[in-house]
Parts: structure tokens; C-alpha cells; sequence
């Protein structure tokens, strides 16, 4: 068997990134309009084959994995849904479940704050001889107690209207079932706050497709025959 030329192992480096044959082609170096050409005929060429595949059989004797199991989990990461990571959701407003649709309050501890708050802001207005009808109102205490933000909102509530306040989610990584976690890579500080980052399905749903051969690089392009009919009524070989 031949030896590889370096280009030819610089391939069979990039093919095993992604398995992309044409890609690989050109990261290599190849001609960029041959790349698919060039690419398919490398994969039929016998030492590069098999250099492709010892590769392959090393790294999953690396990673302990057989083929099974990488499709398996391949197949999950496909099918995870990404929501039990992090979700867009509608829950209740403060008025939704309370009395009469009126302002509801977690327990007796949070409305005793507000009180307190309402009375101190209150003598700082009669200090400041505010008229009355300035004054800060009280707290309403008529919506009762046991407000809970993760309930859904109510479908007639005259505050919301139904839509709720919305919360971004983010679940406990700790927590995520095996195929969740598979997609996650990972949590990154930005300006605006965090930035979660996972792996793209697209990704995965192409190296699927690859598998079960249904996806080809390979694009012939071939010219139509075209046949036209002469409307004229001339004869063949009349002149114009």
C-alpha cells in the first residue's frame, strides 16, 4: 500500500472533524471547485480508507464508545427537548388568582413589610404637609394570600388578560436528564447577563443523515435535451 502524501493525510485529519468529504477537500487545500470530485475519489482510494478507518476505530477505543452507542446518543440529542433547559414562559401576575382579581400577596410577612413601608411613607408626607390626597394609599390586603409566580396565568384576568408575566428559564444544569446534558456545552457571561450555549441539532442531524446514507455531496449536474418544434409550416430545407 502507498504511502499518504501529506495533503492526503491533512484530509483524512479534516474529514474526521466532521465527516464532510467536500469540506474536508478544501480545508486541505484541494482546488475549491473539484472539492466535491476530489473528495468522493478519496474516500475510494484504498489507503486512505483505511487510514480513515483506523482512525475512527482509535478514537472510539479513546472515547470507549462503539458505534452503537454513538448513534444512540446521537438519537437522543435529536429527539431532547430543548425546553428542559431553558424555556419562555407565561405565569401568573399578581392579580391573576387573587381575590376578585385584586392584588394577592405570598403570605402575612410580605403584606406586614408593605404595611410598615406604607407607614413610613406616610409620615414622611405628613412631614412634608403633602394635602391629603397625595398620600400614599395603603396596601389592598382584600386579594388574600398565597401567591405563587410559578402557576399559570388566568384565562379572564382583567390585569393581564390572560398573557401572564413572562420569565426566561434556566433549568439546574445539575439536574438535566442524559440527553439535555448532552446538548449543553456549556454557560458564558455577556454584558446583557448569560449566554447558553449548546450543540446544534443541525449539526448532529447531519452527521445522521450521513450515516444512513442519506445525504450526498456529490451534485451532478447534467444538460437537458431540448427538442423544438418548427411552427412555421416551412419545409425542411427552405430558405428564408
Amino acid at each position: 500500500m502507498s504511502k499518504l502524501t501529506a495533503k492526503q493525510q491533512r484530509f483524512i485529519d479534516e474529514y474526521l472533524v466532521d465527516l464532510n468529504a467536500s469540506a474536508a477537500a478544501r480545508r486541505a487545500g484541494y482546488s475549491v471547485k473539484a472539492a466535491g470530485q476530489i473528495g468522493d475519489e478519496n474516500l475510494k482510494k484504498p489507503q486512505i480508507a483505511a487510514a480513515i478507518d483506523a482512525a475512527m476505530k482509535a478514537r472510539g477505543e479513546r472515547t470507549r464508545m462503539t458505534a452503537d452507542q454513538v448513534l444512540k446518543l446521537a438519537e437522543s440529542m435529536l429527539l431532547a427537548d430543548v425546553n428542559q433547559l431553558i424555556s419562555y414562559q407565561h405565569r401568573c401576575c399578581r392579580h391573576c388568582w387573587g381575590v376578585g382579581h385584586a392584588y394577592q400577596w405570598k403570605n402575612e410577612r410580605e403584606l406586614m413589610t408593605a404595611v410598615n413601608g406604607h407607614s413610613r411613607a406616610l409620615a414622611a408626607a405628613k412631614k412634608a404637609k403633602v394635602p391629603p390626597d397625595a398620600w400614599p394609599a395603603p396596601p389592598d390586603e382584600s386579594g388574600g394570600f398565597g401567591f405563587d409566580p410559578r402557576r399559570d396565568p388566568h384565562p379572564t384576568c382583567p390585569e393581564c388578560f390572560g398573557e401572564g408575566v413572562q420569565h426566561e428559564v434556566i433549568a439546574d444544569t445539575r439536574k438535566l436528564p442524559p440527553a439535555v446534558r448532552a446538548l449543553y456545552t456549556g454557560l458564558k457571561r455577556t454584558k446583557e447577563g448569560f449566554e447558553i450555549k449548546t450543540q446544534s441539532k443541525d449539526r448532529v442531524l447531519e452527521l445522521m443523515f450521513r450515516h444512513h446514507g442519506l445525504l450526498n455531496d456529490k451534485l451532478e449536474l447534467t444538460k437537458p435535451r431540448v427538442r423544438v418544434k418548427d411552427l412555421t409550416g416551412r419545409k425542411k430545407g427552405d430558405q428564408q
